[in-house]
């Protein structure tokens, strides 16, 4: 029997708090984020504050601990008889919100909507092949091929109730894309620690504790009310007065008003994701740009004059305050298949930039609108406006239009954009996710190539497609061999820097602030688990 063997590399989170006795009182955790949560449907968005919010009431077979190992959740245990084939026995006993059992049906069902057409989390299992329910607690997963990532892969995957789904019109995930939305948009029934009590987009999203969970409770909670407020301002002034118990982010710029102040903690900590520019090199013309009938983009010397002509120390020193660090990969350290030999960023070199933008036949650049969310990622605004006034000096006019997060992910779903500010963290602490999402080619731009799986290249919006990473990455996901499959992953990153298929910037840090007294786990990918968050 393989029971959650997965190697992880990871700091180990960060533990604040005084450790209180619980008093009997009702107890309700007040905190808030820049940015709200795009949907309760757990399928309609693969962002990660939404889908960390939602794992507080929806739960996956197998879950992440407080070290970012795998343990069991809704399975209790597994076995992997075949290679390829995988047997779940589920915990026995444990209810949705509404009253319903969890069988084997729901698992089933749940995977196979993840994987419905209007879902944006289908590369999450692209490698299964087939889900079955061999018994009302037991569920057969089995793969194409030897998955090394499989588990890690289940962690992100939230099982829903086919019976409640079906009965509200919800069999069909949320469709961000068209705007639309179903019953699972506002409503939600899992089978979590906590249960959502009231939702009002843009405004407060309270859950209360569930006290028919299987599990034993970490947490001390009887509520918890979560409140979105994009401006930092507001957000830290919130804190300081006592109005909210967290916030997430703290801005570089307002850390120095935690030093010396006895009520709150600011808590920092290096974070798994990294923070990137992509752009449109498929189109024949670029969008929102002067560069009538022509795609500059396409043009490898063109991507690799905004390469070096951007300034990621600069970046760092100025905009970051030091609180980064620069990247020449999509993964960082703490992801299998980082690879410390290609992670050197050059420096800028805008003699370089501008002789290749002559070489190609934009010596008198062109005008570009930037694509950038307001309040996603540390600084966000700041470094798309630092990066509009270094390609400036390479004659290219940047136009940078921001929108509040859930606005902008759906224009990038859409690919409405020509040259974009995004972030990633691999799901499963592996390059793969990485590379699978964002490095595969598109289905669309393969030009009668047959795809490896159906659902790669989801957020390759930029249209990046290279061969050899397609077939690097088929190997690297059967792969069980870790020397071989670093190998293959080194080949990836080689193929995308030679290619100059993205233009990484670097790795931002955590920065949370808290109320004293109050007990979180700080983990490296930026969740927020409530399981074991406890106030006084």
């Amino acid at each position: 029997m393989l029971r959650f063997l997965l190697p992880m590399c990871l700091a180990l989170p960060l533990l604040i708090g005084a450790g209180l006795a619980a008093p009997a009182q009702s107890r309700t955790f007040r905190f808030a984020n820049q940015q709200d949560v795009a949907s309760l449907d757990p399928y309609a968005v693969d962002e990660t504050f939404t889908t960390s919010f939602l794992a507080n009431i929806y739960e996956p077979l197998v879950r992440r601990d407080r070290t970012l190992g795998i343990e069991p959740a809704l399975a209790a245990s597994w076995d992997q008889p075949e290679p390829t084939r995988w047997v779940f026995h589920l915990r026995p006993n444990v209810r949705f919100h509404d009253g319903v059992s969890f069988t084997a049906s729901d698992a089933v069902f749940s995977l196979e909507r993840l994987r419905r057409p209007t879902s944006n989390m289908a590369n999450r299992i692209a490698g299964v092949t087939t889900v079955t329910a061999l018994d009302p607690l037991t569920l057969e997963i089995r793969t194409e091929s030897p998955d090394p990532t499989l588990l890690a892969s289940l962690t992100a995957v939230l099982i829903m109730p086919r019976a409640w789904s079906e009965a509200h019109g919800a069999a069909e995930p949320v469709d961000l894309r068209a705007k639309e939305e179903n019953y699972a948009a506002r409503h939600a029934s899992g089978t979590g620690p906590f249960r959502l009590n009231s939702r009002q987009p843009g405004g407060e999203t309270r859950l209360v504790v569930n006290h028919d969970w299987w599990d034993k409770p970490e947490h001390n909670l009887d509520e918890v009310v979560f409140t979105p407020i994009s401006a930092a301002a507001t957000r830290i002034a919130a804190l300081l007065s006592g109005g909210t118990d967290m916030i997430d982010p703290v801005p570089i710029q307002d850390q120095a008003r935690f030093a010396g102040n006895p009520d709150v903690v600011l808590l920092k900590a290096p974070e798994l994701r990294s923070v990137f520019l992509g752009m449109d090199q498929y189109r024949d013309e670029l969008l929102h740009s002067s560069a009538r009938g022509r795609n500059p983009f396409r043009d490898i010397r063109v991507r690799r004059a905004f390469y070096a002509a951007i300034d990621v120390y600069a970046l760092r020193d100025r905009i970051m305050q030091g609180q980064s660090q620069p990247s020449a990969l999509l993964s960082g350290p703490g992801i299998v298949g980082f690879d410390a030999g290609l992670n050197e960023r050059s420096h800028a070199n805008v003699q370089e930039a501008r002789q290749l933008m002559r070489e190609a036949g934009y010596a008198e650049g062109f005008s570009l609108e930037m694509n950038c969310p307001a309040g996603r990622y540390v600084n966000d605004e700041a470094i798309c406006q630092a990066v509009a006034a270094m390609l400036a000096r390479v004659n290219v006019q940047v136009t940078v239009t921001t929108q509040a997060p859930a606005a902008y992910f759906g224009r990038l779903a859409k690919r409405d954009t020509s040259f974009y500010l995004l972030g990633t963290t691999p799901p499963t602490y592996d390059s793969f996710s990485t590379v699978f999402s964002l490095l595969m080619c598109r289905p669309d731009v393969m030009q009668g190539r047959t795809p490896a799986f159906p659902a790669q290249g989801a957020s390759n919006h930029g249209g990046f497609c290279d061969a050899q990473v397609d077939s690097l990455a088929a190997d690297a996901r059967q792969q069980l061999d870790p020397g071989k499959r670093q190998q293959d992953f080194q080949g990836i990153w080689r193929a995308m820097i030679a290619g100059a298929g993205y233009i990484p910037l670097h790795q931002q840090a955590l920065s949370w602030g808290v109320r004293r007294g109050i007990e979180v786990v700080q983990r490296p990918d930026n969740v927020l688990d409530l399981r074991f968050v406890r106030v006084p």
